[in-house]
């Protein structure tokens, strides 16, 4: 495990010696600097999110029959359910910026349409305390979205917030789905890395990336026939996580029913992993990348993989965060624990979650 960053000599272990680690897909570094998750923490300290989250609320305007802010009444949905943003941060028919005569200060058309899902009619329910059908419904309906939208959008953003510490607003279990007119940064910085890795290592990037990590092991979390979730080797957030499929994929539409169905599986169990870790409803920021769509769909996007990234906060407990400030906002990505100690915590965790086992089992385990 300590050959993890490459063997630089001198008694060097990457558990214990700051160095820096090179992401491929952003084209950046981030330091490591496992040594300093020693020391004390006197900051601030998070509020542990509600467990008593009521299973229905008609004043939720996300509950079925409840009015939202518009004034629509929901339909008694049992399922998913998807609807218009009612406040939406991009709309289909807003007017061009006028041209400002200096390249210093630029703009350009922003449209889109912005969509909101519910997982599930319960607001006291999370995707890993799903059944398998349900977050398999849940995929389904991702990958309609994505090529509904896709026929004319050239990127379908599909992202979760879970957690008032992820600005979440609403604990009802839900995602969001922005169609943009352009390429947003994140798309077009990957777009443009995966391009060149393609071009001069002839193998998509991502896919390279997963049969290297198959092989090693030593940053993976879970893994099926179909998927494996790591610990990526450059990872930022103290659990961050990349799901990768094992054969060559662009888009959600492209899964064939048995490799949504062992997507839904593996998706259960590393969530059920992140509530174990601290024994809370795990917050995190997760989206789906895939190849762009509306007229990128004639193109050849051969040099994509899709893949999830999920971004966690949390890094010594449910209480205590990682923050992405100073050195992270002037300088460069920051963390402590290395991606392996990491992965190697959340691997050892058990696949029942804390809620379903019995109390002494789950009291054993927090005192461990």
């Amino acid at each position: 495990m300590e050959s993890a960053a490459g063997g630089g000599g001198g008694g060097f272990r990457a558990s214990e010696h700051q160095h820096s680690r090179y992401n491929p897909l952003r084209d950046e570094w981030v330091l490591v600097s496992a040594h300093r998750v020693k020391r004390p923490w006197q900051g601030q300290l998070e509020k542990p999110p509600p467990e008593d989250v009521p299973r229905w609320d008609p004043k939720n305007p996300l509950c079925p029959g409840a009015t939202r802010a518009n004034g629509e009444v929901n339909p008694n949905y049992e399922g998913t359910f998807v609807f218009p943003n009612d406040f939406p941060a991009l709309q289909p028919d807003a007017p061009e910026p006028d041209d400002s005569g200096h390249p210093l200060f630029r703009a350009a058309a922003a449209r889109g349409v912005c969509k909101v899902m519910c997982f599930h009619p319960h607001s006291d329910l999370t995707l890993p305390l799903m059944s398998l059908m349900e977050i398999r419904a849940v995929i389904d309906a991702w990958a309609e979205l994505e090529a509904e939208l896709g026929a004319s959008y050239p990127w379908v953003q599909i992202f979760e917030n879970k957690g008032a510490m992820m600005g979440c607003s609403n604990p009802h279990p839900h995602c969001q789905v922005w169609a943009s007119s352009f390429l947003p940064n994140e798309a077009r910085l990957e777009e443009r890395t995966q391009r060149q890795h393609h071009s001069q290592h002839g193998v998509p990037m991502l896919l390279e990336y997963a049969e290297q990590e198959a092989q090693r092991k030593e940053r993976l979390v879970v893994e099926n026939e179909d998927w494996l979730v790591v610990v990526p080797y450059w990872a930022t957030w103290p659990f961050q996580t990349l799901l990768l499929p094992r054969r060559h994929v662009l888009r959600l539409r492209d899964l064939c029913d048995s490799e949504r169905d062992s997507l839904a599986s593996i998706m259960r169990r590393l969530l059920i992993k992140y509530d174990n870790l601290f024994q809370v409803s795990f917050p995190y920021s997760m989206g789906w990348h895939g190849a762009p769509t509306g007229p990128h769909l004639q193109e050849d996007c051969g040099h994509w993989q899709l893949h999830a990234h999920y971004y966690p906060p949390l890094l010594r407990s449910a209480t205590v965060r990682k923050f992405m400030v100073g050195y992270e906002m002037l300088a460069q990505a920051q963390r402590d624990l290395t991606p392996e100690q990491a992965a190697e915590r959340l691997r050892a965790l058990p696949e029942v979650h804390y809620k379903l086992r019995p109390q002494e089992t789950v009291c054993d385990a927090a005192q461990a």
